[in-house]
């Protein structure tokens, strides 16, 4: 995994960052290593049925996506294993479930980005109070 995803998982564990976005360890035992599965299972189901919205495998398959996340407005957050060097790994988001997204940066970069578009939308009145704040699961 990223290091500074491990970082994070160390010094937080599981929680949700600004009453929005989930993130959990895969390894862990919280009940959302459940979800976890449902979701792999659910993503390999959508790309059999169209490859070209969902290009990218997922887990356990080789290089296959590692689900980490999910926000309220109905994304899934995955990382995406293109390098030896999990470092330089890319963050893929299924979008509603009907397409992807990639994010090229690292973990801690969508994170920030992430709150920063909360902030934003919150601003502009499209949402109700972003506030930065970390809530363990």
């Amino acid at each position: 995994m990223p290091s500074d995803y491990k970082a994070f998982m160390d010094a937080y564990g599981s929680g949700i960052i600004s009453e929005e976005l989930m993130v959990f360890h895969p390894h862990g035992s919280t009940p959302l290593l459940s979800r976890m599965r449902e979701v792999h299972e659910r993503a390999s189901r959508s790309r059999e049925r169209r490859p070209d919205d969902f290009p990218h495998p997922f887990h356990p398959e080789e290089k296959g996506l590692i689900y980490w996340g999910y926000d309220f407005g109905g994304d899934e957050h995955f990382f995406m294993p293109c390098s030896p060097d999990p470092n330089q790994w890319k963050i893929v988001t299924a979008v509603h479930g009907s397409s992807c997204v990639i994010f090229d940066g690292p973990f801690v970069a969508f994170v920030l980005e992430f709150v920063t578009t909360l902030q934003f939308m919150d601003e502009a009145g499209n949402i109700g109070p972003a506030t930065p704040s970390f809530e363990s699961a």
